[in-house]
């Protein structure tokens, strides 16, 4: 009889208030940090579109300058502002996230929904089709987009966007293929409900909790594909201040000024990391398998 309770309290069961009140912390706590560090670059985005130290181009605070009163972070090697440079590239990380996801989002349900609904010989054709571009990482699918359009900030948001859609349209394929085997499907349209019905009121509202986590995990895809992507020359061109365009800037003279280099990859870890611990929360709160497992 003891192992069978000391088992019970090992997988954490359910009846046991003190294990769900720990689990409820650790979510609480995770959620807590990530929207935090989320909530910090947001905020640094809110204020540069109302206040920045110094203008976008304004090269007059001299070359390689350490921090200062003046300059917070110091100069870059033309004399601009880093203070200034990293406030506008936290405006640009959460506009490139937020464009594509939402991209992502729009074409990846709905390919994914039609797939669900497609006859078989079609469904196997566009599953193959998401496997080959899935193969594809990210980085490459937008690089390659990019290079045909040309180097531009929509341009990357369009590319990273429609690089990620494959992704979103294999989940929701997937998840909406669960959703229509359920007998309430069945029972809705036996009573004559229509499709376009049977997708607002059961499909979505079912696949929205697990969707929005991979969403919220595409945001910080998207966020280090832009900056690859300015890194190499291929994301929103001068003067934006991209993170990774900063860092590509800095690499030649870190060993005189590394504050350049260290401030924009700070920036990117901190957003990066607190969006994928929201996902982690979320996903808790989503899934009440995960949430017993714990």
């Amino acid at each position: 009889m003891s192992a069978v309770v000391d088992q019970a309290a090992a997988q954490g069961a359910p009846d046991d208030p003190r294990a769900a009140a720990r689990r409820r912390a650790r979510r609480s706590v995770t959620l807590g940090i990530g929207l935090t560090l989320v909530g910090l670059v947001v905020l640094v985005a809110a204020v540069s579109f109302v206040w920045l130290p110094y203008a976008q181009g304004d090269t007059s605070g001299g070359r390689l300058q350490g921090p200062s009163a003046e300059h917070w972070l110091g100069t870059d090697k033309l004399g601009r502002d880093l203070t200034t440079q990293l406030m506008i590239g936290a405006r640009i990380a959460l506009a490139v996230g937020l464009g594509a996801v939402a991209i992502g989002a729009v074409i990846g349900v709905t390919i994914g929904m039609l797939a669900a609904f497609a006859t078989r010989w079609l469904d196997d054709t566009i599953s193959a089709v998401l496997d080959i571009l899935i193969a594809f990482p990210t980085l490459l699918l937008a690089m390659l987009i990019v290079a045909a359009q040309g180097a531009s900030l929509g341009t990357a948001i369009l590319a990273i966007g429609l690089a990620m859609s494959a992704v979103v349209a294999r989940l929701t394929r997937v998840l909406a293929k669960r959703v229509l085997a359920q007998q309430y499907v069945t029972a809705a349209r036996t009573s004559g409900t229509s499709w376009p019905g049977v997708v607002a009121r059961h499909i979505l509202p079912n696949i929205w909790p697990t969707l929005g986590v991979n969403l919220a995990l595409q945001f910080g895809v998207a966020v280090l594909a832009e900056a690859s992507l300015s890194y190499l020359g291929l994301g929103a061109p001068p003067p934006n201040a991209s993170w990774g365009r900063m860092l590509q800037e800095a690499q030649g003279t870190v060993a005189v000024a590394p504050v350049g280099a260290i401030a924009p990859g700070i920036a990117l870890v901190v957003l990066v990391i607190g969006v994928n611990l929201v996902a982690d929360g979320l996903r808790d709160v989503a899934d009440p398998t995960r949430r017993r497992s714990r």
